[in-house]
């Protein structure tokens, strides 16, 4: 368990993700994310932008939403003050819930900052969100609105993180942590582009994968969240992926296991923008 920003909540280091959950079977996805919870992994992302997912986040928590660390997103275009807070109570009625552990603007668009956090506020004090933060945004976006928001407020900043993309190591983790901001590692392994078991990647992530008795994957969520503020959120199509993923928090590599994916897959120079999917 650790902390997860200054919210008060202590979370294990790997939630739960359910982008492109709504294309799988219903009833498989339902009983992985159940899956999760009994293993832990309490913290379950979603998003009013991914489909159906809000639904099936809904009946998979059903009776057990005290358990689970709920985090929803509002879109850009509909983050005016007004927007914010009509977007904030629809995603309420497609989870089945009263409240939201944390919500998040997906990604910075045409409206003022303030005008965002303003509604974040108002949520906050009408019992509504209990915390919120943002998603792809670079170090310069967090400081602008560190100065709208003032300190504290920002409870995390979910980004894009994988072994293949380790941008966020520049600035943005660094910032973060100078600041209490939790990060959120979305796609943890890719999108559809985990390194294949025969290439030269893969072969030193089984290579390390064996020492632990794990696997490549599981190998690739420990060193995303070796640092204390990074929390990862896997999506899981069935119970056994689920488990799979649990397991990897469990996981302490070596500073030999740590040097050895770090060659493997350079952090490289830090890009112009921020890359998001």
């Amino acid at each position: 368990m650790r902390p997860f920003g200054t919210t008060g909540a202590q979370l294990t280091p790997i939630g739960q993700g359910t982008w492109y959950i709504d294309r799988g079977d219903r009833a498989s996805t339902i009983a992985a994310l159940r899956r999760g919870l009994d293993l832990g992994m309490t913290h379950i992302d979603t998003a009013e932008m991914y489909g159906d997912a809000e639904p099936l986040v809904a009946e998979a928590i059903a009776g057990r939403r005290d358990e689970v660390f709920l985090v929803s997103k509002v879109l850009p275009s509909n983050a005016s003050k007004s927007g914010t807070i009509a977007a904030c109570d629809r995603s309420l009625q497609r989870l089945k819930t009263d409240r939201l552990d944390c919500y998040l603007l997906h990604w910075r668009g045409q409206y003022r900052l303030a005008d965002t956090v303003a509604a974040f506020e108002q949520l906050v004090a009408a019992g509504k969100i209990r915390s919120w933060g943002v998603s792809n945004f670079d170090a310069g976006d967090l400081q602008e609105l560190l100065k709208v928001a003032g300190p504290g407020k920002i409870a995390c900043n979910q980004v894009l993180y994988h072994l293949r993309e380790r941008a966020i190591e520049h600035s943005v983790i660094p910032w973060c942590e100078a600041n209490g901001v939790a990060v959120t590692a979305y796609s943890p392994f890719g999108h559809d582009e985990f390194p294949a078991l025969r290439s030269a990647q893969g072969q030193v992530l089984q290579t390390i994968a064996d020492r632990h008795g794990a696997t490549s994957r599981q190998i690739a969520l420990a060193f995303l969240i070796r640092r204390p503020s990074v929390f990862a959120i896997p999506k899981a199509a069935d119970p056994a992926h689920a488990a799979d993923n649990a397991a990897a928090g469990a996981l302490r590599l070596s500073d030999d296991d740590l040097a050895a994916i770090d060659q493997a897959f350079p952090r490289g120079s830090e890009p112009a923008s921020l890359p998001m999917l």
